[in-house]
């Protein structure tokens, strides 16, 4: 794979998420760009990409169970997470039909292996691959306005415009010029 094209990975298993929680539990699950899956404005899970060596390791942590009134005692101490983040939620509290857990993984371990074989095929071309318009129709982020926190204190706001060829974000300036944003907090706007 281009080293380049390795940014889909985590939205390619972010779509492999979403789509299977939708599909077994009704909860329609939404993606914000780069790593979370969204039912409503409550973050459901989280997915972590990181190199080893020539591989990545993708690891996923999806709420199931976990009772509303839980959920509302998160820590606020050290490692707790940061004030802009989502609030939390589960299937359970987002009202899921069915909590069968090996059913969901099973969904999300075929629908991930069906969409990294055609991406991989593709030689990561998230075009050819169906990969792009599938993310882009998830997608809570494309079309709303964003504030991106980058690396180093920096920050640019606009429009969520699209994601680039190398999965990159892309955010409308006042200049007009789509920015992209590799690494960075993205913060829903109202």
């Amino acid at each position: 794979m281009p080293p380049a094209r390795r940014g889909w990975l985590p939205l390619l298993t972010g779509v492999a998420v979403a789509a299977a929680v939708t599909t077994v539990t009704s909860v329609p699950a939404r993606l914000k760009w780069p790593n979370d899956v969204l039912a409503g404005e409550a973050k459901l899970a989280g997915i972590l990409a990181e190199a080893a060596g020539d591989a990545i390791v993708v690891g996923i942590g999806l709420n199931v169970s976990t009772d509303p009134a839980e959920l509302s005692r998160l820590p606020a101490g050290p490692g707790a997470l940061p004030a802009t983040s989502l609030p939390a939620t589960s299937l359970r509290a987002a009202g899921a039909t069915a909590l069968n857990r090996e059913k969901l993984l099973l969904a999300i371990l075929t629908g991930f292996e069906r969409r990294y074989q055609a991406w991989r095929r593709a030689g990561g071309d998230p075009d050819r691959s169906g990969l792009r318009p599938e993310y882009v129709s998830r997608s809570a982020t494309i079309g709303r306005t964003v504030r991106a926190e980058l690396p180093g204190g920096q920050a640019l706001s606009g429009p969520a415009a699209g994601v680039d060829s190398d999965g990159r974000l892309l955010v409308r300036v006042s200049s007009g010029a789509e920015v992209p944003v590799a690494a960075a907090d993205v913060v829903h706007l109202r």
